[in-house]
């Protein structure tokens, strides 16, 4: 590969579908870390999707009983399903109020679930304690403090196929930490593939993790210019390469705010328009833009159809075990800037 610049790697990546219209289509979403500048670990990702996913902020307390053979009220593994109690709490985005695509914990371990068309968890070993793949995000965030723990956590279970009114979540797992480090987790012929290390930053969709970095190989970004062309399109090949070659020119941060203005401009910059078609699932609108901040522990969150970034600070909330689970529907123009104090009991987490 031709690079003198730092280029991030990425891999292909979609949001779990856990509703009617969720599995059967592709999500064209990314994820960009940024672990290289001296002020803080940051992450962003877009989610792309053709309707409301219904994203509701969500803050898990520790000591959360945990069912992974339960998605919402029907029990899908019913032998042998992963059972845990959370050791660590959590702001997430959760998806049709089923499942957790997005999110973070208080020891700065951040999670993201996309989609990949290649996924396949191979069959079921009943051996083995069963976590179905729209808890696959959550389990991680409730049971490590680093990508290290949570490669360590995830083998104890097998990750199984969930699926909503006959509709697959064919997803794979991104993960990163407030020390930088990073990983891709995806099951290919029924078997984990694993990249792990701090240079897998970034994150679009189709194909395969290692197809996207052989693709990359063969461009020259070592001379950038303002009349370089680029990939230009919303398809995840073209955001691959786009997030790689613009990613690699963030200027170092000075605060919190440069840093996550620095990653949401690349975000941004992959995010799918409004009306813009994407391969042959129709019209694919970016939903929402999340930052995180992995080092201050806080997550930023911008809804397209709103004029405002928010965001919450998990050290402004109760997090002991037996606290209220609490939560803020983002849909609301009225929001702007930090909203912990506007998030509300909920009563029935999933």
């Amino acid at each position: 590969m031709q690079l003198s610049m730092r280029l991030p790697l990425i891999t292909g990546v979609m949001v779990t579908a856990l509703s009617v219209s969720l599995f059967d289509m592709a999500e064209a979403c990314t994820r960009v870390l940024w672990n290289d500048n001296k002020l803080a670990v940051v992450t962003g990702r877009s989610m792309d999707w053709p309707e409301s996913t219904e994203p509701k902020l969500t803050v898990f307390p520790r000591g959360m009983a945990r069912d992974g053979g339960r998605l919402g009220p029907e029990t899908i593994i019913a032998e042998n399903p992963a059972k845990w109690t959370s050791k660590y709490g959590s702001i997430v985005t959760t998806i049709y109020g089923i499942g957790s695509v997005d999110g973070l914990n208080e020891k700065g371990l951040g999670a993201h679930l996309l989609f990949l068309t290649a996924t396949d968890f191979g069959a079921r070993d009943a051996g083995m304690p069963g976590l179905h793949a729209g808890l696959w995000a959550q389990y991680v965030l409730d049971n490590a403090a680093t990508v290290e723990e949570a490669l360590a956590a995830l083998d104890k279970v097998q990750v199984v196929m969930a699926e909503a009114r006959g509709h697959k979540a064919t997803v794979h797992l991104a993960l990163e930490d407030a020390g930088g480090d990073s990983a891709i987790v995806e099951y290919i012929g029924g078997k984990p593939v694993i990249h792990h290390g701090r240079d897998y930053r970034i994150m679009t969709n189709d194909p395969p993790f290692d197809e996207q970095l052989a693709l990359l190989a063969e461009l020259d970004f070592s001379k950038p210019t303002s009349e370089m062309p680029l990939p230009g399109n919303v398809n995840p090949r073209d955001r691959f390469q786009r997030a790689a070659y613009y990613s690699a020119l963030l200027p170092d941060p000075k605060s919190e705010q440069e840093a996550i203005a620095g990653i949401l401009a690349i975000i941004r910059n992959v995010s799918v328009p409004f009306g813009a078609p994407y391969k042959g699932f129709g019209i694919y609108n970016t939903e929402y833009r999340t930052a995180l901040n992995l080092t201050g522990k806080r997550y930023f969150f911008e809804l397209t159809t709103s004029p405002n970034v928010i965001w919450a600070d998990l050290a402004k909330f109760d997090l002991a075990p037996g606290a209220p689970v609490m939560a803020l529907d983002p849909d609301n123009s009225a929001l702007s800037g930090d909203v912990s104090g506007a998030f509300k009991k909920e009563a029935a987490p999933f």
